[in-house]
């Protein structure tokens, strides 16, 4: 195979384009993630059937004491969107494999994801990306998060300037000024109600930092 380095503060879509540019194939799925690598590697990022843990070497990360640590994959526990590394780490850098293909074909499958992301999620509007992580199907009857929302009536609740995508109603949209706390509080009620209805418990795929 062929492998790409990308720094941690390199957007996720910014990688991909420059991987087909280099005629490397694998990181496809990228282009069509919000976000950057840091990220990727902290929660296994991923899209359409795959994931960071299908494409990643190794990664470099710091721990709370400034000391440098290099992870293979292995080292990295990865699960569904989520790194068992360790808490507390902070990704500089990530070594991923592809494979050698022509770019224009490489390019044509990202076209592709992004005609079919434009068509399903609210690529336009200011969102932090896909908000729960979809359950596991033995416990969800194989609903994934949004049908859930869905079910109990979620779909374009507002709180504040806060909104559930009326077009995916796992993505949430902050109409101009939204706080932090509009978006939370959202968030929480949709999960309140989806566990009281459903008995369901969404799990937050996006990280809070802070009070």
């Amino acid at each position: 195979g062929v492998r790409v380095r990308a720094g941690a503060a390199a957007l996720d879509a910014q990688v991909a384009r420059a991987a087909a540019r280099a005629g490397v194939a694998g990181l496809e799925f990228y282009r069509g993630v919000p976000g950057t690598i840091g990220g990727a590697l902290a929660m296994n990022a991923g899209a359409y059937e795959q994931e960071t843990k299908d494409v990643l070497v190794e990664a470099v990360a710091y721990d709370r004491g400034g000391e440098r640590h290099v992870f293979k994959n292995a080292d990295m526990n990865f699960a569904y969107r989520h790194c068992g590394a360790g808490e507390g780490l902070i990704f500089t850098e990530a070594l991923f494999e592809g494979r050698k293909d022509e770019t224009a074909a490489i390019e044509a499958r990202m076209a592709a994801i992004m005609e079919r992301r434009e068509k399903s999620q609210p690529i336009r509007e200011k969102t932090g990306g896909s908000t729960f992580a979809n359950p596991d199907p033995a416990v969800s009857g194989g609903r994934k998060a949004w049908q859930l929302i869905d079910e109990v009536g979620g779909r374009g609740r507002v709180v504040g300037d806060a909104q559930c995508s009326q077009q995916h109603c796992n993505f949430m949209i902050n109409r101009g000024k939204a706080t932090a706390a509009d978006l939370e509080s959202l968030v929480e009620s949709l999960r309140k109600d989806v566990l009281k209805k459903t008995g369901v418990e969404l799990r937050w795929e996006i990280r809070r930092i802070g009070e």
